[in-house]
């Protein structure tokens, strides 16, 4: 099992791979936090493509091949476990063969032959709650995974559907979500994001990312997710909820302080 019991999970990498630059600067920014923080259990992430954009003209990164790549190096000269998203099924088996995690993204998180796949592969699969999808219908999520033989299953909180080009936390999700037996990610930072709000590309409120990450450890979250780059507004994607990688051991200190501090009680 990759989740480690009585470690914070903490999913992090750059939204986009983009470049081998921005995945070092953040790989080494990570050995160093778990040396600080021994009570982390740090899982490297990054997209090689950003497939659901707002616009066609949404840059996506590296593409399938390129992005395997820049992973595989991560894993081997860092030694972190990987995290990437699977959008089809046919980029499972390639995926699967360099990644220790399959992450199934919030608008594909119904999508029942992609689930299947992912759960075959043997690897663990994170799938994220759909932002159209309240806590209560995630049972159905997870059971197909377990149906498929999954071999470890994250569910993970991205905020929901609120009005128009606005998500919530619902912060009752955490409990109604622990009923599943398996472990709950907050994802931090695109819980924040305003869809569709940049005209043409996504929004986001990264003021938010601290309060909301504090709030769901303290209602029972068991991992966090948080996208960060070296410079968020030079990023392809999230500019604006991305964290500043030099503001992450900040954020991570308090977070485990909360964490520390809910399990104490």
């Amino acid at each position: 099992m990759i989740f480690v019991p009585g470690k914070l999970l903490l999913i992090a990498g750059p939204c986009s791979l983009e470049s081998e630059r921005v995945c070092r600067a953040v790989a080494e920014k990570l050995v160093v936090l778990g040396r600080r923080h021994r009570q982390l259990r740090i899982v490297f992430k990054g997209s090689y493509d950003k497939a659901n954009r707002t616009s066609r003209g949404g840059a996506r990164g590296t593409g399938l091949d390129a992005g395997l790549k820049l992973l595989a190096m991560v894993r081997r000269d860092y030694g972190f476990p990987i995290l990437t998203d699977v959008h089809e099924t046919a980029q499972v088996p390639a995926v699967a063969a360099v990644c220790d995690v399959l992450q199934i993204p919030a608008f594909l998180c119904r999508q029942t032959d992609l689930l299947l796949a992912a759960a075959a592969s043997g690897r663990t699969v994170n799938v994220k709650k759909g932002q159209f999808l309240s806590p209560q219908e995630m049972p159905f999520v997870v059971a197909k995974l377990r149906e498929g033989g999954a071999a470890e299953i994250w569910q993970t909180e991205r905020g929901t559907t609120f009005g128009y080009q606005n998500l919530v936390v619902d912060m009752r999700s955490f409990s109604i979500m622990h009923a599943n037996r398996c472990p709950t990610v907050f994802d931090a930072t695109h819980s924040v994001q305003l869809p569709g709000a940049a005209g043409g590309s996504s929004g986001g409120q990264r003021e938010f990312v601290a309060p909301l990450a504090k709030a769901a450890l303290a209602a029972g979250a068991e991992g966090l997710f948080l996208e960060t780059h070296p410079n968020p507004a030079k990023a392809i994607s999230d500019p604006q909820s991305q964290i500043p990688l030099a503001n992450l051991p900040a954020l991570v200190a308090e977070c485990l302080a909360v964490w520390k501090a809910a399990r104490a009680g």
